[in-house]
């Protein structure tokens, strides 16, 4: 049986050119994050479960916060509702729906870029306490520089949404790999010139790169048509849908806080033990997301609108498929935990105690991996279908149950409870995603 055959008897329906999508924007991904695995190794050796690690981690808290819940946000609602407005018949106006996305993106961005500088250290401060003055400094410096990273992220984000939405899917999901070559090249050959800033410059370097890149390809194939902002039901339906997107990412990403904060009342190390512990887990999510979310939010957005009880059905066939794969890839994943950590990062700084520690918050945080795919699936799809309020209330949900969670499972369990904490928030909060689909599914069996 071949390949093909194959790939056409678990997807049934769903359209072998979408497969093929996945598989391009996955291999490329895996591309990127193999080279953000060995940056991670680089930075591992040179500087172990450190306090130099964990301001890095800390300073990029707020602007990677706000680039996922904000700059995502708006990235997510853009494309259905672009998608809408290019199959409006009557009087399509594509370059006035994307004038005003890129002014919504930006104006977001700059403002949050200049609360940042303003207020940031301060929330630093005040969220992780009973920090050296030397810490607080490191954090500081780090932050002012990657704060910019923002305005290039925010056009990254659109302009990776129009390669999208054209099938172009080769360059959108390839220009993050700028961020972490860039940091490599810092590391290799700058280290010693840039001394303690050489993370957070090797990241700004990244962005700019990776920006200058996406906006040549856009430029190229001609896809960036800017007129007069447009006001029609379509805008206003993404304007709409703009509140409770942003309530849910902001919701979820609460949740990286909230374990920051808690991770910082244990011992030094700590931080750094968690975000090491989530590389691996988060390199199957990362690269799974990517390449189903990148092709399947603009297929199930044109979907929707062709044909929305055909949309639910691949929906289901796909899940079925995600949540298989996912359950063997991290059953082996488990089972050789701690020889995968030794062998990526046991070297100088990182001693054989850090390995033991940070495999086995692995093989915590690798519980919930299979639940996550699908959830963040059912997301996309809900996403296309303009359901972000319910979104919203699942977030204020998780995060509510995570704080609870987190204060029952540190004591009981040091920062292991952490990693517990959040599979148990991220498996339930699949299955609600999961009922509400379904539900939604009978709606529109019964129309």
């Amino acid at each position: 049986m071949s390949i093909k055959s194959i790939i056409s008897k678990l997807t049934g329906r769903f359209k072998i050119a979408i497969v093929r999508n996945i598989i391009i924007v996955g291999s490329v991904t895996l591309f990127v994050k193999v080279a953000g695995f060995y940056k991670e190794t680089l930075v591992a050796s040179s500087f172990g479960l450190s306090e130099l690690l964990d301001s890095f981690y800390l300073a990029i808290l707020i602007p990677s916060f706000i680039q996922a819940v904000f700059i995502g946000s708006v990235k997510n609602i853009f494309i259905p509702n672009y998608v809408a407005e290019t199959k409006n018949s009557e009087n399509p106006d594509i370059g006035g729906f994307q004038t005003l996305g890129f002014l919504l993106i930006f104006g977001i961005v700059l403002i949050f870029i200049i609360l940042t500088f303003l207020f940031g250290l301060y929330f630093l401060e005040y969220a992780f306490p009973n920090h050296t003055d030397s810490f607080y400094s490191l954090t500081r410096t780090q932050l002012f520089i990657m704060t910019p990273c923002l305005l290039f992220w925010g056009g990254s984000s659109l302009l990776s949404a129009l390669l999208d939405i054209d099938n172009k899917f080769l360059a959108s999901a390839i220009y993050p790999v700028f961020i972490a070559v860039c940091t490599i090249i810092f590391l290799v050959y700058f280290k010693e010139s840039f001394g303690e800033m050489v993370l957070a410059l090797g990241t700004l370097t990244g962005s700019v790169v990776g920006f200058i890149f996406l906006l040549a390809v856009t430029l190229k194939s001609k896809l960036i048509i800017l007129s007069n902002p447009l006001v029609n039901e379509n805008t206003r339906m993404m304007i709409n849908q703009l509140p409770p997107k942003i309530t849910s990412g902001f919701l979820t990403g609460m949740n990286q806080f909230v374990d920051q904060f808690f991770a910082a009342q244990l011992a030094v190390g700590s931080i750094s033990a968690i975000n090491y512990g989530i590389k691996i887990p988060s390199f199957i999510l990362t690269l799974s997301m990517i390449a189903t979310g990148t092709v399947l939010l603009p297929y199930f957005s044109k979907k929707i609108t062709e044909n929305r009880l055909q949309a639910f059905k691949d929906l289901f066939k796909i899940l079925k498929v995600i949540f298989g794969l996912g359950l063997v890839v991290t059953a082996v994943i488990f089972i050789f935990s701690s020889d995968i950590i030794r062998f990526l990062f046991e070297r100088n700084e990182f001693t054989s105690d850090d390995t033991y520690t940070v495999s086995l918050i692995q093989q915590i945080i690798l519980v919930y991996v299979p639940f996550y795919l699908c959830g963040n699936l059912l997301g996309k799809f809900l996403t296309s279908i303009n359901k972000n309020r319910f979104m919203a209330w699942v977030s204020l949900y998780n995060l509510i149950a995570n704080i609870a969670f987190n204060i029952i499972f540190m004591k009981l369990y040091g920062v292991y409870g952490l990693a517990i904490s959040t599979s148990l928030v991220i498996t339930i909060s699949s299955f609600i995603y999961l009922f509400f689909t379904y539900k939604q599914y009978k709606r529109t069996l019964a129309q």
